[in-house]
């Protein structure tokens, strides 16, 4: 032994039926990697490329969601970190929704890390734990954009929160 350490090995989460079996992929897996294009696609059954289809194809279907929030807990039962790439790992009504489901990094574009950056530095986990709750309690990916207050809209006098 040259006092190397081991070379970590992860899993992407692409698909439902690895996210369903997170806990049994924890025992072998150092850490996950949730591919949210890919599971998005899968879990909804629609193909992203298609030109009709693609507008329905949403990643923070409350679906999805629940896909996210099982592997979060699949792999935090044996303290594996999870991370989310894909779109809505940069987009600003997905992240304190990730945060609060337990996801321990985002990996997002490099023009995007500033204002992803910027964004969390303005959150509460607390916050987003609850907002999570909902987001994960909703009946569509409308009603959970809906949650989550428009990020570039200016603050009204009297709605400004400290």
């Amino acid at each position: 032994s040259l006092g190397v350490p081991p070379v970590a090995a992860g899993i992407m989460v692409e698909v439902p039926a690895t996210a369903i079996m997170a806990s049994q992929f924890a025992r072998e897996a150092s850490f996950f990697s949730i591919g949210t294009n890919d599971l998005t696609q899968y879990t909804l059954a629609m193909d992203r490329g298609h030109p009709k289809l693609a507008p329905q194809v949403d990643g923070l279907s409350p679906a999805v969601l629940r896909l996210i929030a099982h592997t979060v807990r699949g792999a935090q039962y044996l303290g594996r970190r999870v991370g989310v790439c894909g779109a809505i790992a940069s987009d600003p009504g997905a992240v304190p929704i990730l945060l609060g489901i337990g996801v321990d990094e985002l990996s997002v574009s490099l023009p995007a890390i500033p204002a992803v950056k910027a964004q969390i530095r303005g959150l509460r986990l607390d916050e987003c734990q609850r907002l999570a709750e909902r987001a994960l309690a909703a009946e569509s990916a409308q009603e959970v954009r809906a949650l989550v207050p428009d990020q570039h809209a200016q603050p009204t006098p009297g709605n400004v929160s400290s």
